[in-house]
């Protein structure tokens, strides 16, 4: 399983599926519609069922029962898309076998360095598999990762049909990373009776509860005069923008917070002295503190056009999504059964709130309850990202066991 699943990843990560923020299009780039079609051809070769894509890049595919119980049928998702932080098509992976503890040179000439200092869960895989990047482009283990687990777990079931199983349902979603994962998946035609998103970080990791998520857009209108006869008739929006950004609270920045602390996160930054926009996300696990900042930053902008004049700031606020945890939380066992997989595949659970989002949120409000499980990768979105191989090979055991603890327990 291990060399299938590393040769598995290695092709996959080698195709370009980034999604574009800026597009207008579902999904927003045709190479994700593309890799969709090379994942149907995929799943038909391994065995799997009712395989299709359908206009929207949804990949779909069942593995039919091998059981007569009243089993549940379970869904597996993980997301296409990589992100666009960095170019999304590995060129040069770089494979540690036997990583030794040390710092690992991911780029000589570029002077990138994976090192244990910034680093230190590194030295949680020693003697292992490190699968990284030369530091130039994502590694794309968020979300090929979860896609490989997926597969080679299904492949695995078909292979050994003495493990009985109910009904399962694989999904592979587009645009995820530009939180539009699921805008039009059809909950109903998928036909699970509840999920799991193969999409979080190190081994173990098992999330039921994620941010409420907001997005800000404001738009400064300044006033743009020759600075040489300026006084009293310029509004810069550009200090206008820099003295919003002090005026919310320091301590609820991303760089200050952990654990269930929210934030207001500044992510784009767009202007001249006559016109800027800026655009900020809001978290909170809490619904009542997540609404206490969507107020504060109403107040701010109030404060701003107070002192520079009504409708020099416009802001537009919306809400992106909840916290899974109210919805997940009626069906507890979706969780249970996840824990008991993991001690049965010597796996300690980590049960930890998810500091962000997943397609599981937004699913789990549209009637699909899906918890998210670790699909092993670390430093998602950066040029640091690396996965280790037998944390992916853990995420596979996982899925059958899954699969084979709900058999155990139907009736």
């Amino acid at each position: 399983m291990k060399n299938a699943i590393k040769e598995r990843f290695l092709r996959y990560i080698a195709i370009d599926t980034q999604s574009n923020p800026e597009s207008t299009t579902y999904p927003s780039t045709d190479k994700q519609i593309e890799f969709g079609k090379f994942m149907v051809e995929e799943l038909k070769t391994i065995g799997m069922q009712e395989v299709e894509i359908d206009s929207n890049g949804y990949v779909t595919a069942t593995l039919p029962a091998n059981d007569n119980k009243n089993t549940p049928t379970i869904g597996f998702i993980a997301h296409m898309d990589t992100a666009p932080d960095l170019p999304g098509k590995v060129v040069n992976p770089l494979i540690v076998e036997n990583y030794d503890g040390k710092d690992i040179v991911l780029n000589k000439e570029e002077n990138i360095v994976l090192n244990v200092e910034e680093f230190p869960e590194l030295t949680k895989y020693v003697g292992q598999t490190i699968i990284a990047t030369d530091g130039t482009t994502l590694l794309g283990a968020d979300d090929k990762a979860g896609i490989v687990e997926i597969m080679e777990a299904m492949k695995y079931l078909i292979a050994n049909p003495e493990i009985k199983h109910g009904k399962i349902r694989v999904a592979f979603t587009p645009d995820e990373e530009i939180g539009k994962g699921v805008d039009h998946f059809d909950v109903e035609k998928f036909g699970a009776d509840f999920a799991y998103t193969l999409d979080g970080g190190e081994v173990g990791q098992l999330e039921y509860e994620n941010f409420n998520a907001a997005g800000a857009k404001i738009t400064i209108n300044g006033r743009n005069i020759h600075p040489g006869y300026a006084k009293d008739k310029m509004i810069n929006s550009l200090n206008i923008s820099g003295e919003l950004n002090m005026i919310l609270p320091e301590q609820m920045k991303p760089e200050y917070t952990t654990g269930y602390e929210g934030f207001f996160h500044l992510i784009q930054i767009n202007g001249t002295v006559d016109s800027t926009t800026m655009t900020y996300i809001i978290r909170d696990h809490d619904s009542d503190k997540f609404e206490e900042k969507k107020k504060i930053m109403q107040d701010c902008v109030d404060f701003l056009n107070k002192k520079y004049g009504e409708g020099v700031l416009e802001l537009t606020m919306t809400d992106q999504y909840y916290n899974m945890r109210k919805m997940v939380e009626k069906e507890m066992h979706i969780v249970d059964t996840a824990f008991q997989a993991m001690e049965e595949c010597n796996i300690k659970p980590i049960v930890i709130p998810i500091r962000g989002g997943t397609d599981g949120s937004r699913l789990s409000y549209m009637g699909l309850l899906c918890p998210n499980i670790f699909a092993g990768g670390h430093n998602f979105h950066g040029r640091y990202e690396f996965v280790p191989l037998e944390s992916m090979v853990k995420a596979t055991e996982v899925i059958v066991k899954i699969a084979e603890l709900y058999n155990k327990k139907a009736q």
